[in-house]
């Protein structure tokens, strides 16, 4: 058995009244662990309020507010690769994920992800990563240090300020010619929940796509996501007929199964550049993964 040291949040969106049970929640959220499972957390004291104490089984929904619990796993699987930190001072550090490791706990994940991997080899517990790419991808991801200047580096990535660069390996016809597309659009959360989709409406994301070169039915794209939706760069690429290798979401929803890491989603955060907001400086770092091109 599993169980992380740290919790991890859930915050509770609005709904209409009457409100359903905290229980209920959980269980709509999470349809993959038991509702006795989420029953005996409760009971044991292992579902934490905003406030700091235990919730109750019948304690009272109240939509925006938080969540606490620590996950826990049966039995979680080992992904047989390692990161690499490329960077670090008293305020950042800058690592390397290797493909199918999550960031963060979640699903079957507690240990083997990036955040625990590093706390564990660094002895920082107050690590904390300031975004995130998917689980499938691999690449750079930039982590706080230090939680005093945490504020500064955070509003970093919400606000636009760091100019991100990815690689992709997608399928493409042979006589495509090389161009440049700038895909604007509204993503939202579709079904099943952990796929996302585009919706009518107020764009929300952005991604400026560049085919540099084809070959046979190949084509390697350098993509710059100008925001960061979930699944932005999947969602933009399948939608101009242009699926990453391997993509097992989209553009069509492949069956569940053990991942096979011979087949790894050909899409690597390749570049990070900003300003520094303590020092002034411009700081860009690289990842030195390819893609089998």
């Amino acid at each position: 058995m599993g169980i992380s040291t740290h919790p991890s949040v859930v915050t509770m969106p609005p709904a209409e009244r009457p409100y359903p049970s905290i229980l209920a929640f959980l269980c709509g959220r999470f349809p993959a662990i038991p509702r006795e499972v989420w029953e005996e957390r409760i009971r044991e004291g292992k579902v934490i309020g905003e406030g700091g104490h235990p919730i109750t089984l019948d304690a009272e929904y109240a939509p925006l507010r938080r969540i606490f619990y620590f996950r826990e796993v049966a039995a979680e699987p080992v992904i047989p690769f390692a990161e690499k930190i490329l960077f670090r001072d008293d305020h950042l550090l800058v690592a390397c994920k290797p493909h199918f490791l999550p960031v963060t706990p979640g699903g079957r994940y507690v240990d083997e992800c990036l955040l625990n991997r590093l706390r564990k080899s660094t002895g920082i517990e107050e690590l904390a990563p300031l975004h995130r790419i998917d689980r499938e991808t691999a690449g750079l991801v930039l982590f706080s240090v230090n939680r005093e200047s945490r504020g500064l580096y955070s509003r970093l990535f919400p606000n636009g300020l760091v100019e991100k660069s990815y690689q992709a390996l997608a399928v493409c016809p042979p006589l495509q010619e090389p161009g440049t597309w700038d895909v604007v659009n509204r993503i939202e959360r579709g079904e099943p929940w952990f796929r996302m989709k585009t919706v009518p409406g107020t764009a929300n994301a952005r991604s400026v796509i560049h085919l540099v070169e084809v070959r046979g039915g190949v084509a390697r794209f350098v993509l710059h996501p100008h925001t960061g939706k979930t699944h932005q760069l999947r969602l933009h690429m399948s939608g101009l007929g242009f699926g990453i290798l391997n993509d097992r979401y989209y553009p069509e929803l492949q069956p569940e199964g053990e991942d096979n890491f011979a087949t790894p989603l050909q899409l690597v955060a390749r570049r990070l550049r900003f300003r520094d907001p303590l020092s002034g400086r411009d700081r860009e770092f690289v990842s030195g993964r390819t893609l089998s091109w």
